[in-house]
């Protein structure tokens, strides 16, 4: 069971509620932070990192005695990355999307391919949860490479927690495919109920079981609940403000350092989860 926390905006208490639920869930549990530019899972769950793998993308290098500048490359490149000039190519790394398409087009086999290493999968483990994380390079903008390396620890029969960047662009999409359901957490307020309706459309494009958690839900006004009522999304939590989890997320605890009780609600969450996985699979 793969399940995505998504938020359409940053600040919501997205990694708050990912970390929590993996602490939370039954055994066997997996945690993978997605958020490769700045992931912080690890500040709050604090796990022994054990294992480091250097992640690299494909580059395309030009044998300027085998061009012949015939535009082929050029042409099939939907980022611009590759760009024939009047006598040879020109390549721009950064924009590069690694898909491998100027070398089979080339008609000379004058492009050639060479890894450029962008970021680096670090794996641990807390305890009986096992921590998977990518750290992007910084300066390098292409974070979907780095995600989908985490995401090949999605394998096995733990109960896989995806926490993933916020927004709706590109890298969102590379972390949130493929999983079994998506929890949006959000806030309620008119900045929350904007990125909420974002991250709904996102969702529902790509054909995927969705829930709403509401964070800090006494602190603002009803739209999220109204909106969610409306469009008939279920919220399957709201997690009220209290200046206890301030204080300890501040400090690097987490939700259930701060209330305990709250292990139980989220525990009932992912039973929902699981329920209506299977009542979708069934009706599919």
């Amino acid at each position: 069971m793969n399940i995505a926390i998504a938020s359409g905006k940053g600040g919501t208490g997205k990694t708050t509620i990912a970390v929590s639920l993996a602490l939370a869930a039954p055994r066997p549990v997996r945690l993978l932070d997605c958020d490769v530019e700045a992931p912080n899972c690890h500040v709050f769950l604090k796990p022994e990192i054990s294992a480091w793998e250097p992640v690299g993308i494909p580059i395309p290098v030009v044998d300027k005695a085998k061009c012949t500048a015939c535009g082929a490359c050029s042409g099939i490149c939907q980022y611009h990355a590759i760009v024939v000039m009047k006598t040879q190519p020109l390549v721009f790394p950064e924009m590069c999307h690694g898909c491998g398409g100027c070398a089979k087009v080339c008609p000379t086999g004058a492009i050639s391919e060479v890894s450029r290493e962008m970021g680096v999968v670090e794996s641990g483990r807390h305890g009986a949860i096992e921590f998977v994380q990518g750290r992007l390079q910084v300066g390098n903008p292409m974070a979907p490479p780095l995600i989908r390396a985490v995401k090949r620890h999605t394998t096995g029969n733990a109960t896989i927690i995806i926490d993933c960047p916020p927004g709706t662009s590109c890298p969102v999409i590379a972390a949130v495919r493929g999983s079994d359901f998506a929890l949006l957490v959000t806030e309620p307020t008119p900045f929350g109920l904007h990125d909420l309706g974002l991250a709904v459309e996102t969702v529902r494009q790509l054909g995927m079981p969705f829930g709403v958690i509401i964070n800090r839900a006494n602190a603002g006004d009803t739209c999220v609940t109204e909106f969610c009522r409306k469009e008939n999304i279920a919220v399957l939590l709201e997690v009220p403000e209290d200046r206890r989890v301030a204080e300890t997320i501040s400090n690097g605890g987490t939700l259930l350092d701060a209330v305990p009780g709250m292990r139980a609600a989220l525990r009932d969450v992912l039973a929902e989860v699981h329920l209506r996985c299977a009542t979708t699979g069934a009706a599919q």
